[in-house]
């Protein structure tokens, strides 16, 4: 990458509501943000696009690409980030919209499927009993797939009540055992390119650099 195109992307990092003029497929990712908080929070921030309309328009068209001809029935996505773009696909797809959410927020009958998050903390999983039917095709969405725990628990609860899994989709699914199980297995999309999925694995984005160089200006403007 030359110089002026790292500091072109520098820019689209900074400026979070920017629609730069020349932008190519998945040039939202640059305008996610690092954590800055430590290691019991995720290690970035994927959300900040989603503030962007352009980059959440595209986001959208480009996870939704793989299924332009595949059939769909309903989107289900997985509490709380896959509430986001799910309801976004789902309205752009002109489908019903199912939430599965995390234990103890449903008051309605539920099935529940225990599973570790990316953090290894044990949770549960629950998803109503009243929609899935047999042969009911789902695209199943959440923001993330890291360890893959969440995102198997879900397929399982849906899986369990007869529905077909049509596809997943996710910002990244990460090189991780569990992301790879499910792609080998199940229709995938995803916003990463090919070339940018190890710094995806690794957890270090090269437009990070741009946050870095603005929190070291912020930083010494307070000293």
């Amino acid at each position: 990458m030359s110089s002026g195109s790292r500091g072109r992307e520098g820019r689209i990092n900074m400026e979070a509501l920017t629609i730069p003029p020349e932008h190519g497929k998945s040039w939202y990712l640059a305008l996610m943000a690092p954590n800055v908080k430590g290691p019991q929070y995720a290690w970035l921030d994927p959300s900040r696009l989603y503030c962007n309309q352009q980059a959440f328009m595209d986001c959208v068209e480009d996870l939704l690409q793989p299924f332009q001809n595949d059939t769909i029935d309903i989107i289900a996505g997985i509490d709380a980030m896959g509430f986001i773009l799910g309801a976004a696909i789902a309205n752009r797809l002109g489908k019903g919209f199912m939430t599965i959410r995390k234990e103890g927020h449903s008051c309605v009958e539920t099935k529940g499927k225990a599973y570790s998050d990316y953090t290894g903390r044990q949770k549960l999983l629950e998803m109503r009993t009243d929609v899935v039917k047999t042969g009911l095709r789902i695209l199943l969405v959440d923001q993330w797939i890291e360890t893959g725990g969440t995102m198997e628990a879900a397929i399982a609860l849906i899986e369990g009540q007869g529905g077909t899994i049509a596809g997943i989709a996710a910002i990244c699914i990460e090189e991780t055992k569990g992301g790879k199980r499910i792609k080998a297995k199940y229709k995938c999309s995803t916003c990463v390119p090919e070339h940018l999925q190890p710094q995806f694995n690794n957890k270090y984005l090269e437009t990070f650099k741009a946050f870095e160089t603005k929190n070291t200006v912020l930083k010494n403007k307070s000293e």
